[in-house]
């Protein structure tokens, strides 16, 4: 029969220091903080790998590198300030507007001016492709005009005139290419179709108190999320756009939401220098972060590796976290990885795969030859033997007295000493661990006993172990000063455990008369 190491229970923590949502987001380490010199109004990550992101800062249009964290492209052809620069699905092509109102479409990779659309009168703030229809771009600009642009031939599809003061924010739905959403210094969030060219709903006529500074769809296109001030606000569009929860968690304006790649944490930034992640299920905030600086625009990388912020002091913060072996996205490559460690590279390099049981591939010499191998053959997987601990090799050995010595010493934890203890009463053998012990190896066992008497994990065991040892050593009292200074500080400290606990039953017996007629007279 094999030997069951000792169980030892580690006692659940009322108030753990980080919850799992802590954690994770405390695993964006390492961050790099890059100083520009002027406020950084806009971050967007490429849906395509490797997630490239384009920062926007004055007359230019930056493009990094996830992996170096590098400036790999930079596009400063703009006449005025620049915004929203925006890289397409396919993460071949880049949009971005500027304070003259200009929108220009660049090659990302040689950063020629592919089309340029000009019609609006003032400031564009914003620029986003089509999701499912690349050769679409819509646009928002501060001439209270949302437009959608055909740009292989560089017209406008729609002009949407609904609004009355600045547009800011947008979207074009994830699910419906036709379906856009934008919101407005009118404090008004409106979703307009593109095959009638109107507005089919309006949200926040009554409830945004403050502009609309963003505005993002989940991916089914059934709930929208808008931020007015410090107060984010969820829409349910299924049920005519009913405002399903007001989140009121900032202190100052919030300008940039985001969320992770599987939709279940929201991410808001704002002006008083705070990220805050939301639970989208509770919407109750799961973790905060502070950054040096108000902070303009945040972005999250698709695969939830990479956390973009820019800052209205011209700093871009950029941290990242490693996933673990378990998050990586299996890839479909024949040639990846995966597939290279487990052989599938040798059919390419030698022809047709052999069956199951007809042998493998090797090359050798340049020749490829077969393996013979045995049809019913299979490998014995071995398991790895666990390895004891001290104590559980001294239990196991029946040298009880050891077993409890292993556990006294100072760097032990108490639940792994009394898991120890709880074991020699089991088997009925605590008091052969205690017998025979002069005055030098008595006193870590009692010091353990007076040190944990009142603790409630361990009260009862303490008990037990003082039981046993007055038991067997109160002819011997007298002998030893240590010894003796020793049980008259456990007998004093029990002494005021049993008087304390006298006056806790008699505060809740005032209290629960208390209780009780104030439950009578309501």
């Amino acid at each position: 029969m094999d030997y069951h190491p000792t169980q030892v229970l580690r006692s659940a923590r009322p108030h753990a220091k980080h919850s799992p949502d802590s954690r994770y987001w405390r695993s964006f380490k390492h961050p790099v903080f890059i100083k520009e010199y002027a406020p950084i109004t806009s971050v967007h990550f490429s849906p395509a790998k490797p997630h490239r992101y384009a920062v926007t800062v004055a007359t230019r249009v930056q493009v990094y590198a996830p992996r170096t964290q590098k400036v790999t492209k930079s596009i400063s052809r703009f006449k005025d300030v620049a915004r929203s620069g925006c890289i397409r699905a396919d993460g071949k092509l880049i949009a971005a507007g500027d304070d003259t109102g200009l929108i220009q479409v660049f090659d990302v990779n040689s950063r020629a001016i592919l089309r340029t659309l000009n019609s609006h009168r003032q400031p564009v703030h914003l620029t986003t492709f089509s999701p499912l229809t690349q050769t679409q771009l819509m646009s928002a600009s501060d001439d209270t005009t949302v437009r959608l642009w055909d740009v292989p031939s560089e017209s406008e599809i729609h002009v949407f005139k609904d609004h009355t003061d600045y547009v800011r924010t947008g979207q074009v739905s994830p699910s419906n290419p036709n379906i856009l959403v934008s919101g407005s210094y009118d404090r008004t969030v409106r979703i307009f179709d593109a095959r009638t060219g109107a507005c089919e709903m309006t949200l926040g006529g009554g409830e945004h108190s403050h502009p609309v500074e963003r505005v993002l769809l989940f991916p089914s296109s059934t709930l929208l999320v808008s931020a007015s001030g410090p107060i984010i606000r969820t829409w349910d569009l299924v049920a005519g756009g009913r405002c399903l929860r007001a989140l009121s968690n900032h202190q100052k304006t919030i300008t940039s939401l985001a969320l992770s790649s599987d939709s279940r944490r929201l991410l808001s930034g704002s002006l008083d220098h705070l990220v805050k992640v939301y639970d989208t299920e509770t919407y109750k905030v799961v973790h905060s972060m502070r950054y040096p600086a108000p902070i303009l625009c945040l972005g999250l990388s698709p695969d939830d590796t990479h956390l973009v912020a820019g800052m209205s002091d011209g700093t871009l913060s950029i941290r990242r976290r490693q996933p673990k072996p378990s998050q990586f996205v299996p890839d479909n490559n024949p040639f990846s990885t995966t597939a290279l460690r487990s052989g599938t590279y040798e059919s390419f390099l030698g022809g047709a795969l052999p069956s199951v049981g007809q042998g493998s591939l090797s090359k050798r010499d340049g020749q490829v030859k077969q393996i013979a191998s045995d049809a019913n053959e299979f490998k014995v997987q071995s398991q790895r033997k666990r390895k004891l601990k001290i104590y559980d090799k001294f239990l196991k050995s029946f040298n009880y007295s050891a077993a409890l010595d292993s556990v006294l010493e100072k760097n032990v934890l108490p639940a792994t000493s009394f898991a120890v203890i709880s074991e020699l009463a089991h088997l009925d053998a605590l008091r052969i661990a205690v017998a025979g012990r002069d005055d030098v190896t008595l006193e870590p066992l009692l010091r353990l006993v007076l040190k944990h008497v009142t603790d409630p994990r361990f009260g009862q065991l303490c008990c037990a172990v003082a039981g046993v040892i007055i038991e067997t050593y109160s002819s011997l009292l007298g002998q030893s000063p240590v010894m003796d200074s020793l049980f008259l500080r456990l007998r004093r400290k029990v002494s005021e455990e049993l008087r304390f606990q006298r006056e806790l039953t008699r505060v809740k017996g005032a209290l629960d008369m208390i209780l009780a007629s104030s439950a009578l007279s309501a």
